[in-house]
């Protein structure tokens, strides 16, 4: 058990060192850590708790959410009865339900065999279930299309993972490091950013659904007698971002939508260098933008996001390129925004902003002097506690420990992970296990020399009898921690992240390093007696 060839005592020096090394990003200055090859410049995060940062806790508008499964199930009716060239009446939405009447008699069962397909199988086509998403009835005539709960339930859980990833990319493009976004229970996402110095700019950007639309101006009538009467069926009254009490009379057809943008870019007008947001089409976006502007050259067309009148320019000429520009006086932070919010897309819901906190770089120092004091001092008492009770054999737990620390952090600058305050407890108990396993070894240890066996019996008993105990409450504690992780969210995950590096480099550590220690003792004294 003490016996190690030279290849081997070789690898394990060379990879403490290197595990220990990749630590030196995360305490260096940055200008120094730029010389590093990019693979090195890996760096421990600060969590909200250290570095201050903004804490958001969003809710998905379940209403809209409602509100839009009911308006697609009605428009997707609508099309699949023209396209089919059956006459209808009443189609309407009401509660949870889409009512239709079928004018003539003979093409009620045809109606119900076509609308059948916007019946989909909740867990999709391939799930084997029977339950669905949308309830068919028939009385006379009158067919009804019901949303079921269960299809309501996932339509939310949709909605929520959809907002998750959307906020992400948001986020993500705000230059910001390591941001935590994850779901909390059925309609809510926990948005936390460390660092972020403007959590105002923050909730502007998350909380805007950012539904963009390209819709032809109603020149029917004007806005203000549409105000004065009512608007056309097929027409509605919204109002100017710039200045709200303007009105426009806009088609509620939707020219071309959001969804059809591969990018967005802020830039400069070249003729007034007024801020712009430039913007491009896919494939199937530019086809149709071509043709729209193509059959009503002359006519004004809409921008709109989240309802409200960005511009309406006159189309001067057809746009047959895929791509344009959105102006209307924004300032140069305007249209980074702008743009950020329409490369990442739309929200599918509204988000209401329930809980909010920002901690300030002030707390989060203190937070990191409370941190730091804590490990200085545990590491202190147990560095005195191990020389007090073992002797050399104490000096050997204490470098190994200290070893066993610096891998640590290695290991967690190498995966860029956030440390938190409870990541530097994670780190603390993580030592206090270090240092019980190498307890459990020296107590064997005194155990074989208290029998009479010679100086290399009993630290080879030592080693050997200790491992299955030491791995069999480090595997132990490995499992509570991989269950934190999975299970536990925000700063426990942190905590479960350290202690389980911690687990594996405390292993490494006291049956590899203290092991090779040890046996170099051994190898250079050769001592008759074990002084422990």
């Amino acid at each position: 058990m003490l016996h190690f060839a030279r290849w081997k005592a070789v690898a394990t020096i060379v990879a403490a060192a290197i595990v220990c090394l990749l630590m030196l990003p995360s305490f260096l200055p940055q200008n120094i850590v730029r010389a590093f090859p990019s693979a090195l410049q890996r760096r421990l995060v600060l969590g909200l708790d250290l570095q201050g940062g903004s804490h958001i806790l969003l809710e998905v508008d379940g209403k809209a959410v409602q509100k839009e499964k009911l308006e697609t199930l009605r428009d997707d009716v609508r099309r699949i009865l023209r396209d089919a060239r059956i006459g209808y009446t009443g189609l309407a939405v009401q509660g949870l339900s889409v009512n239709v009447r079928v004018r003539e008699t003979s093409d009620v069962a045809e109606a119900m065999r076509r609308l059948r397909e916007l019946a989909t199988p909740l867990g999709g086509i391939l799930s084997g279930t029977t339950q669905t998403d949308v309830e068919l009835a028939e009385s006379g005539g009158q067919i009804t299309l019901t949303v079921t709960a269960a299809g309501l339930a996932q339509r939310m859980r949709q909605a929520v993972d959809q907002s998750i990833e959307i906020v992400r990319r948001r986020v993500d493009q705000l230059g910001t490091v390591e941001p935590s976004i994850q779901r909390q229970g059925t309609d809510r996402v926990l948005v936390q950013v460390p660092g972020l110095q403007d959590p105002a700019r923050l909730k502007a950007l998350i909380g805007t659904t950012a539904k963009l639309t390209f819709r032809l101006v109603d020149m029917t009538m004007s806005a203000q007698q549409a105000q004065l009467t009512r608007p056309p069926p097929d027409s509605e009254i919204l109002m100017s971002a710039e200045d709200r009490t303007t009105p426009y009379l806009i088609e509620k057809r939707v020219m071309v939508s959001g969804e059809d943008l591969v990018d967005a870019q802020p830039g400069f007008d070249s003729r007034t260098r007024e801020p712009v947001v430039t913007f491009r089409f896919n494939n199937a976006g530019a086809r149709r933008f071509g043709a729209a502007t193509q059959e009503h050259v002359g006519k004004p067309f809409a921008i709109v996001l989240d309802n409200e009148v960005i511009s309406a320019p006159v189309i001067r000429e057809p746009i047959l390129g895929g791509s344009g520009q959105i102006s209307g006086n924004f300032t140069v932070q305007q249209v980074n925004d702008l743009a950020i919010l329409l490369r990442a897309g739309a929200l599918p819901a509204p988000l209401t902003i329930i809980e909010e906190r920002t901690v300030g770089p002030g707390l989060g120092q203190d937070s990191i002097a409370a941190g730091i004091y804590a490990a200085y001092l545990g590491s202190i008492l147990v560095i005195v506690f191990m020389l007090a009770t073992y002797g050399l054999f104490g000096l050997f737990a204490n470098i190994a420990v200290a070893i066993n620390v610096g891998m640590i952090l290695g290991i967690l600058s190498f995966l860029q992970a956030t440390l938190t305050l409870p990541g530097i407890a994670g780190i603390v108990l993580t030592v206090g296990i270090a240092v019980d396993s190498n307890v459990l070894i020296y107590e064997r240890i005194r155990e074989e020399v208290r029998a009479g066996r010679s100086a290399i019996s009993a630290l080879d008993a030592g080693f050997t009898q200790a491992l299955r105990t030491i791995l069999d409450s480090n595997i132990t504690t490995f499992i509570a921690a991989a269950v934190l992780f999975f299970i536990g969210t925000g700063p426990v995950r942190g905590f479960a992240v350290t202690l389980g590096v911690g687990i594996l480099t405390t292993l490494f550590t006291a049956f590899t390093l203290t092991r090779l220690i040890v046996a170099t003792w051994l190898r250079l004294w050769r001592p008759t007696h074990v002084p422990i």
